[in-house]
């Protein structure tokens, strides 16, 4: 009797794999036969489930995104106030700083060997960049989209300090300080709300 395989499983255990045969190459690197070597799989069956590596990659951020905002959330969970989520957010970082720094430095990879006006425009990106921002309004409870891509930019610029070797940046105490900010933001912006009614 023939094995049934349940190819979308297949194709997640390929992905997850994927991310550390990346991180150690970068994506510009990298071939899709080391891909298949290093997954045991024969070049074909890489081609069935992914037709280029930019697919492939693709498809690991759309996977990652979704894992990300899982664990995020477990993570954040139990907080009650912004500066407490902040905290969580810098705990949650500094657990995972290699992880985070490994795939701050793939993306510029990707991206470096990318033209640049075509990232914009691809909608894995765009979807993954729209499910981000949408977690930190909802783990926040911040419903301005632009205050979620300021949180986002904080925490990419945190990551690109880190991976640039700056021994000051601490995530929690960098979180804590943001946490911060955030609240007397919020409460001056809504201060002035009430006054202008």
């Amino acid at each position: 009797m023939p094995k049934i395989v349940d190819h979308e499983q297949y194709r997640k255990e390929l992905l997850s794999k994927c991310f550390d045969l990346f991180a150690q190459k970068g994506y510009g690197s990298i071939t899709m036969r080391q891909i298949s070597q290093g997954l045991g799989v024969s070049t074909g069956t890489l081609y069935h489930y992914f037709p280029s590596k930019q697919a492939l990659f693709e498809q690991l951020v759309e996977e990652t995104c979704q894992q990300d905002v899982v664990m995020a959330l477990a993570e954040l969970e139990g907080t009650e106030t912004l500066k407490e989520s902040m905290i969580a957010l810098g705990r949650y970082l500094a657990k995972n700083e290699d992880y985070f720094i490994k795939w701050t430095y793939l993306w510029i990879d990707f991206c470096q060997h990318q033209d640049s006006k075509e990232i914009p425009g691809n909608n894995i990106f765009k979807n993954s960049n729209q499910r981000y921002r949408q977690a930190v309004c909802d783990f926040f409870e911040i419903q301005d989209p632009m205050l979620a891509s300021f949180i986002l930019s904080f925490i990419d610029g945190l990551l690109v300090r880190k991976l640039q070797g700056d021994e000051m940046i601490d995530f929690t105490e960098q979180c804590t300080l943001l946490g911060e900010i955030l609240t007397a933001y919020l409460q001056q912006y809504e201060s002035s709300k009430v006054a202008n009614y």
